[in-house]
């Protein structure tokens, strides 16, 4: 019986370190993100599964062109995943689609789709980005958020891995 007892201890405690550990992960290392919308297509596509990982910026800072996970400005709760395209101090302006950072054309491999419209000038505030989807003809960013621009402390990790629906890792 003492043996039956030490063997259930053993599987129980042997759980628990485990849901700890997870919860520890999941909760200060990556964070899991499901792609709901087609906003960032074709650099990720609708229903893409994806990790981010949390300690990223904490020795950097983020950089122009990083995507990252992120709590949406005017909706409290919600999770976003957009690309930095304005850094702090940056003029962004957009005629006909085209990104100009500062008056000078920001070259975009990446995209999806472009609206061909004009928006702006922004000008980003310090502490602050200005985030745009890939796929600009369907992604709701900060051209028409009511909080227009990022704060640096709502970033929660920056994408890392695509691991569904095929593996690959994020640029």
């Amino acid at each position: 019986m003492k043996a039956v007892l030490l063997e259930v201890f053993r599987w129980i405690t042997t759980f628990l370190a485990a849901a700890i550990l997870a919860l520890f992960i999941n909760n200060f290392i990556i964070i899991n993100a499901r792609i709901p919308s087609q906003s960032m297509e074709q650099t990720i596509m609708t229903g893409d599964r994806l990790f981010g990982f949390r300690l990223a910026y904490l020795f950097e800072d983020p950089k122009r062109g990083d995507i990252i996970i992120f709590n949406d400005p005017d909706i409290e709760g919600r999770k976003l995943i957009k690309r930095i395209i304005g850094m702090p101090g940056d003029t962004v302006d957009i005629k006909d689609g085209v990104v100009y950072i500062n008056g000078e054309e920001l070259i975009e491999d990446y995209l999806g789709s472009n609206d061909g419209e004009s928006y702006g000038p922004y000008e980003v505030p310090e502490e602050h980005y200005f985030m745009m989807g890939d796929n600009r003809a369907h992604s709701g960013d900060s051209r028409m958020w009511k909080n227009t621009y990022l704060a640096r402390e709502d970033i929660l990790g920056k994408a890392i891995f695509r691991y569904w629906k095929t593996p690959k890792l994020i640029k």
